[in-house]
């Protein structure tokens, strides 16, 4: 709650730890690692640092791009417009890095990126707000 007993916005800032740009950094970077391992292990593939690295480079490559273009260090726990932005900016800059560098991006792999994604880069923002929030209105204060 705000000082006139409002909710912030979902796209407001959150007080503590996740406005750090480092700590949300490291969370966007660890859930694209996360996504990589994961989809490298059920596909058999090997869960190599060299595997890893042929993997996420598009991805990360697209989530540095999505921090750049909407400035995420400004406002890095907001689910819109940062964590939107870095999202789809993440995942369209991943698919057309792969195909230009002969990776592929078949439609199956599209929308599971989409959806792990944004599962994971849009969960931690929300749940980071729903921490601040709760511990807004139990009048804990931040960390």
């Amino acid at each position: 709650m705000t000082a006139s007993g409002a909710r912030p916005a979902i796209g407001a800032d959150v007080a503590g730890r996740w406005t750090n740009p480092w700590v949300a950094a490291a969370a966007d970077v660890t859930w694209i690692l996360v996504f990589v391992a994961i989809g490298r292990n059920s596909h058999t593939e090997g869960v190599t640092v060299a595997g890893i690295a042929e993997t996420a480079w598009p991805f990360l490559v697209g989530l540095a791009l999505g921090w750049a273009v909407i400035r995420a260090w400004r406002r890095p726990a907001a689910l819109v417009p940062t964590g939107l932005v870095v999202w789809l900016a993440c995942v369209g800059t991943a698919m057309a890095l792969r195909m230009v560098s002969g990776q592929g991006a078949a439609i199956a792999f599209v929308v599971v990126a989409l959806a792990f994604v944004g599962l994971g880069l849009l969960g931690w923002r929300t749940g980071a707000v729903a921490i601040e929030r709760r511990r807004a209105q139990d009048g804990v204060p931040n960390a």
